[in-house]
């Protein structure tokens, strides 16, 4: 399918990485025909003109139908999830979301859609082998035997199942890319659903904004993760939706750090150095995750290659001067 002749869907456009992906999409000459989300329009994280900008839940079957009406590709984004405070004390609503991707595909293949990208999540992958924050990085068959995270990755393995199952039985083309830790501007940095790289990114600025001189990680500190700019996710979304590559696939830098070397590097964008507290019984997730980029290298010759340090510092600016006058946002507390 050329640039020219796609007419493009992106459901969770009103979201974070569904945003950059409109934008992206139109900047390669896509016909981005609607973007679809369930949050009012004043809460769209970005809103391009010129497309169709639809307030539509896509848990709702015939909604789906609307979102899929005249286009032949789905970029498949929406779902209910955040940072990991909120999938560990909402796995019911993560849960949920798996009736968006299960009604968008019934949607997809009763419109004749030819293409369908699912975002799935570094998630999926089996428990017992992330146990450690010295872990060997994530090959995509590590997914199996199946011990995902609890409600979050469970939903996102089901869907990816379903999406594999529908390619068998219907025939239309789907492709899945697995997220690792997408961080950006425009993106969320407060209320509870903000991941790592934005929630320090806030907690240094609230130091320096208010002249205490202290941060408070949720763990040991010692936990290890990567983490995606923005930019590499929607260039590598893009590059997968395109390819033959028909099995889920690592999206995601394989540049590993440690907690607390992510705040060694805020703070030092932020020219200060904190006191840190540790709060041992705050949700942190698993004590190490990486990606493996073996496939995607060999199947795409690209994989995601901006720094930490060059996204920190342009997320870092953004936060900081939406901060300069943004109200902050009530977040959700997590007792010890």
């Amino acid at each position: 399918m050329s640039d020219q002749s796609e007419r493009a869907v992106v459901c969770g456009g009103g979201g974070f990485i569904g945003g950059h992906l409109v934008k992206s999409l139109l900047a390669q000459g896509v016909n981005v025909v609607r973007a679809v989300d369930i949050k009012p329009l004043n809460e769209w994280y970005q809103v391009t003109p010129g497309v169709e900008n639809l307030v539509l839940d896509l848990q709702d079957r015939n909604n789906c139908l609307t979102a899929a009406e005249g286009v032949n590709s789905v970029y498949q984004l929406a779902a209910d999830m955040g940072g990991i405070g909120f999938i560990e004390n909402h796995k019911a609503l993560c849960m949920l979301s798996v009736l968006t991707t299960t009604h968008m595909l019934m949607a997809a293949r009763d419109k004749g859609v030819e293409r369908f990208f699912y975002s799935s999540s570094a998630c999926v992958y089996n428990g017992g082998k992330q146990d450690r924050p010295d872990v060997p990085a994530l090959k995509e068959e590590d997914a199996y035997p199946a011990m995902p995270e609890d409600g979050y990755g469970w939903e996102k393995l089901f869907s990816e199942r379903m999406c594999r199952h529908f390619t068998e039985d219907y025939g239309f083309i789907t492709r899945v890319a697995r997220y690792h830790n997408v961080y950006g501007p425009n993106g969320t940095f407060e209320g509870g659903r903000e991941k790592a790289p934005a929630a320090i990114c806030r907690k240094v600025i609230e130091a320096i904004q208010t002249g205490h001189q202290q941060i408070e990680i949720w763990g040991d500190g010692n936990q290890t993760r990567s983490f995606m700019y923005i930019d590499d996710c929607v260039m590598g979304s893009r590059m997968i939706m395109e390819s033959d590559i028909e099995q889920p696939i690592n999206l995601g830098s394989s540049e590993l750090v440690s907690i607390n070397q992510l705040v060694d590097i805020v703070e030092d964008i932020a020219g200060i150095k904190l006191t840190r507290t540790y709060n041992l019984g705050a949700p942190k997730g698993v004590r190490g995750r990486n990606s493996d980029n073996t496939l995607i290298a060999e199947k795409l010759r690209w994989e995601p290659s901006i720094s930490l340090r060059d996204g920190l510092e342009k997320t870092y600016r953004w936060i900081f001067d939406t901060m300069q006058t943004h109200a902050p946002v009530e977040r959700v507390k997590y007792v010890a």
